[in-house]
Formats: C-alpha cells, sequence, structure tokens
C-alpha cells in the first residue's frame, strides 16, 4: 500500500513529448529531495500518454525510481 503525503505527490501532464520530459524531469528531482527525507523511493505512473503522477512512495526501495502502467 502506498502512502504519500500530498507535498510528494505531483501531477504532470504536458501537450508535447519535450514538454513532458522536462516537466518529468522536474517533477522527480522535486519529489526526491522531499523522498529522501522519509527514506522512501520514487513511483512515476503513466496514467495516459501525456498524463503522470510523481510520488515519493514506501513501496519503492530508498534510492529507486520505478514506473508503472495504469491505463
Amino acid at each position: 500500500m502506498n502512502h504519500a503525503s500530498p507535498e510528494m505527490t505531483l501531477k504532470v501532464t504536458a501537450a508535447d513529448r519535450a514538454s513532458l520530459d522536462m516537466e518529468l524531469d522536474a517533477a522527480v528531482e522535486r519529489v526526491r529531495h522531499a523522498a529522501a527525507k522519509e527514506g522512501k523511493g520514487i513511483l512515476v505512473t503513466r496514467e495516459a500518454p501525456n498524463s503522470f503522477t510523481v510520488e515519493a512512495s514506501h513501496d519503492v526501495p530508498f534510492g529507486l525510481t520505478q514506473e508503472r502502467q495504469t491505463w
């Protein structure tokens, strides 16, 4: 079960690939700082072709980033 506080969960949506890549990189970096304080890893979930959630997660080992797809 994943328990993320609101400041450690970010939604990313973009109209084009270049914007999406930049926004995802920024979101992962921002969540990485929060996750490190709590000893969590980072989970990136693709919810649609242009929509992702980036969150700190106890389900992911500290120091790792995992991806999953739900659509």
